[in-house]
């Protein structure tokens, strides 16, 4: 695309937005005058595009409108898919194509549904593919004679016939001792290949020739047809997938891991394919999963399908349990395996030393002296981690309330107050405190946090000590009990935003990840645990460019830079009110100073796109819909 033609796409979106929020700001005319008057001020002290940059900032609340999944279709993948030409001039190009396994066990498939499962393997803009199915012992008499029907006009389809039933993992090994195949993709009897999905799969496979495991998006297909329930999936997170199995459909393995580990193991039906991805992803470098950000295979949703609800094979569920917790025990880890709550999932509940580690919670604070006391109370008449100080750090308050307080708080065994009497400085505030701690854990703290979950601190702190850990962060609500925070998505808003902001607290989230631990780019500094040897390795926050904001986002991406991975925990629950005691960035200085942070971001950091969310959702808004 041209300078000139991205110009004007830029230009176009910009006017999207801004006649968007201007529809829905016309609704009610008084707000609507405000919020001009106040839009023209901000442009003649500091220019157009820190109003666009506010603009899409605060438009989240409003811009409630999403795309519905049928629109999406329409509008985005018939311009991602190349034809089915284009994709054959660029496979002609590569060298060493690989042969794709396709591994298809059988048993009793509706007629219809084997149909249709097979001929999309057969309509594959890719060629250099074999189908490996292996009937398992079906009762059903259609089925041996659609197979055979196949095989005869197909050479590139092996059939087996086994003469009892044994079963799901038993069929899939005997579909692999067929293969030849380089590379090993399953199908389920009864679901769908998107016409260029291997072509995607062999075209990544050229592109990244040291990948060992590949998996793409997915939704389901219901009886009529109709695609519907897309999920758009993160890159790699190993605490996600430890969570669940989201790799799912369509997965596929380098057919050596497959044989290396044993193939699939007789036990596990029902999260068989979970119980091997498990094996196999110990034993590679999480590099080397690669993921294809397109929907290449569609779930079938019928009755009796773990498509169409969880709950229909609850066998599943206690298989996939067993098979996370001999992973557990593999890789030693000091974890228990539960149920996580309100969701058919997985938790990993890990252990905290004994003894305890020091935790220091740092909790700068400036006058406000009853939301500073509201969080220091609930601290410590909730919190049941018990090995803790808290360094509250005053800002130059000069409230004498408040500072009547600081001299009681003083006589508190594991209470120290300290003095900072500079201009006020988020990240230099932090870095002060944090150089005269003595704890081996840091908990940067806002003054409006109010404890919800007593155990909010062993969860934090028992992920922190893990040695490839860096930041982690905490499920914070408004007052009102909706969601502020749960996560960072960067991109989100120009530079980043919160992931499900203004969901309600009872709310899964996308595909569950309101409920189950994962893996992000970055967590907020309202609630941030973390080791003060990571802290330190990093050099701390980023007093100099990042003074107020987006300098927990600079300091998240900066420890995962040094090789850790951040996580976010939604079993540490706190309210969290939202900087009161700061106020509003709408003064003309503060404009300007937020400007000059977000420049700093986007020239320092690649925002776009966030490995932890896909690039076919929207960033416009905090919800996870789709990209318009």
């Amino acid at each position: 695309m041209t300078n000139v033609a991205l110009q004007f796409a830029r230009l176009q979106r910009r006017a999207a937005l801004i006649m968007r929020v201007l529809g829905l700001l016309l609704r009610d005319r008084r707000f609507a005058v405000r919020s001009a008057t106040r839009a023209w001020q901000v442009y003649r002290q500091s220019g157009l595009e820190v109003l666009i940059t506010i603009v899409r900032v605060r438009s989240g609340t409003l811009l409630q409108r999403s795309v519905s999944y049928e629109r999406w279709i329409q509008l985005h993948e018939s311009r991602a898919k190349l034809g089915p030409a284009e994709l054959r001039t660029r496979l002609q190009q590569v060298e060493n194509r690989p042969l794709i396994s396709v591994l298809m066990p059988v048993y009793n498939t509706p007629e219809r549904y084997l149909v249709e499962a097979i001929e999309s393997v057969q309509n594959q803009t890719y060629d250099r593919w074999e189908l490996c199915i292996v009937d398992d012992a079906s009762t059903a008499v259609h089925v041996r004679r659609v197979l055979e029907r196949f095989q005869q006009t197909d050479p590139r389809i092996k059939i087996r016939y086994d003469q009892e039933n044994g079963h799901i993992s038993r069929a899939s090994n005997a579909a692999l001792e067929l293969a030849r195949g380089e590379w090993v993709a399953m199908l389920d009897h009864d679901d769908i290949l998107e016409p260029h999905a291997l072509a995607e799969v062999a075209l990544e496979i050229c592109a990244h020739p040291d990948a060992e495991l590949i998996y793409s998006d997915e939704d389901k297909i219901d009886v009529d047809g109709r695609r519907f329930d897309p999920f758009f999936k993160p890159d790699f997170s190993r605490e996600l997938f430890r969570s669940q199995n989201y790799l799912n459909h369509l997965t596929v393995h380098r057919a050596d891991n497959i044989r290396a580990v044993g193939g699939w193991r007789i036990g596990f039906e029902g999260s068989q394919d979970y119980d091997l991805n498990l094996r196999i992803v110990e034993r590679i470098d999480a590099t080397r999963i690669r993921h294809i950000p397109k929907v290449l295979y569609h779930w079938r949703a019928i009755k009796g399908s773990t498509a169409l609800a969880g709950s229909e094979k609850d066998y599943a569920f206690e298989a996939g349990r067993r098979a996370l917790e001999e992973n557990v025990a593999r890789m030693g880890l000091s974890a228990q395996v539960e149920h996580a709550p309100e969701t058919p999932f997985y938790r990993l509940h890990f252990s905290v030393p004994d003894p305890q580690p020091l935790v220091s919670l740092i909790i700068p604070t400036r006058d406000r002296v009853a939301l500073l006391r509201d969080c220091l109370e609930s601290i410590w008449e909730k919190t049941t981690y018990r090995n803790y100080e808290i360094i509250v750090v005053d800002n130059g308050s000069k409230d004498p309330d408040a500072l009547k307080y600081f001299h009681k708080l003083e006589s508190k065994r594991n209470c120290r107050i300290l003095q900072y009497n500079k201009d006020f400085n988020y990240s230099a505030i932090n870095n002060f405190a944090a150089n005269k701690s003595g704890g081996e854990i840091l908990g940067l703290i806002n003054n409006d946090i109010k404890v919800i979950s007593p155990d909010w601190l062993e969860e934090m702190v028992s992920w922190a000590i893990q040695k490839d850990i860096g930041c982690v962060g905490a499920k914070l609500y408004y007052e009102n009990g909706r969601i502020q925070h749960a996560g960072v998505i960067t991109g989100v808003g120009g530079v980043a935003g919160h992931s499900h902001k203004y969901f309600d607290r009872r709310d899964p989230g996308y595909f569950y990840r309101l409920k189950v631990v994962q893996n992000l780019s970055a967590v907020t500094g309202a609630c941030l645990v973390v080791r003060k040897s990571v802290f330190d390795e990093v050099g701390g926050l980023n007093e100099k460019d990042l003074p107020i904001a987006f300098n927990d986002v600079d300091f998240c991406l900066r420890v995962r830079q040094a090789g850790y991975l951040n996580v976010w925990t939604p079993y540490a629950e706190l309210y969290h009110l939202e900087s009161i005691s700061r106020g509003a960035e709408d003064d003309p200085e503060k404009i300007r100073r937020f400007q000059a942070e977000i420049a700093y971001m986007k020239n320092r950091w690649t925002l776009i796109p966030d490995p932890y969310y896909s690039v076919n959702l929207t960033l416009d808004r905090e919800d996870f819909s789709l990209a318009v």
